[in-house]
């Protein structure tokens, strides 16, 4: 596979990653009895006062640097932690069949491991699209890449080295 095409499908996830962390973080504070801090008690999270707009910021602020390509990896580490939290407290007693720790079941027609996994397709997706982005980086269509690309010469000035040619 050549450059271009590997850095335009780098860019596609960090798209797609970006963009869904970026609207839920914004859903949570437009929609908080649905999406924030109501939802965040109704399924048994510690302090939803505070871990509502917490997690918000952090889905907006991560999902932003995602989309753009900067900090991508410490963004996409966070934000891993971040869907980590959400499978272990949403999905896993949609799969068990009922609450656990302090995490409750949410009312569905079904449970189990299909119901679960149907549950958490999007979550699953953002799970692995954030674990890519950690393997392989923002690529070089990204602020990152161009940050990278400067280098200090002998002189102690920065010299800015050329971006790829990605016209193939």
């Amino acid at each position: 596979m050549n450059a271009r095409v590997t850095s335009a499908a780098i860019m596609i996830i960090r798209l797609l990653v970006g963009w869904v962390f970026l609207a839920e973080g914004i859903l949570k504070f437009v929609l908080p009895e649905e999406l924030g801090v109501g939802r965040f008690t109704s399924i048994g999270i510690p302090v939803p006062q505070l871990m509502g707009p917490l997690v918000a910021m952090v889905e907006i602020v991560c999902g932003t640097l995602v989309l753009i390509g900067l900090f991508t990896r410490l963004a996409a580490f966070l934000l891993l932690i971040d869907i980590s939290v959400a499978i272990i407290s949403t999905k896993i007693p949609i799969w068990l069949g009922h609450g656990y720790w302090r995490f409750s079941l949410p009312q569905l027609k079904h449970y189990g491991v299909l119901s679960m996994l149907h549950e958490a397709r999007t979550d699953i997706s953002m799970w692995l699209g954030l674990i890519f982005l950690l393997i392989v980086g923002p690529g070089v269509l990204s602020i990152d890449a161009w940050r990278w690309s400067r280098e200090v010469d002998e002189d102690g000035r920065h010299e800015v080295q050329p971006m790829p040619d990605l016209r193939g």
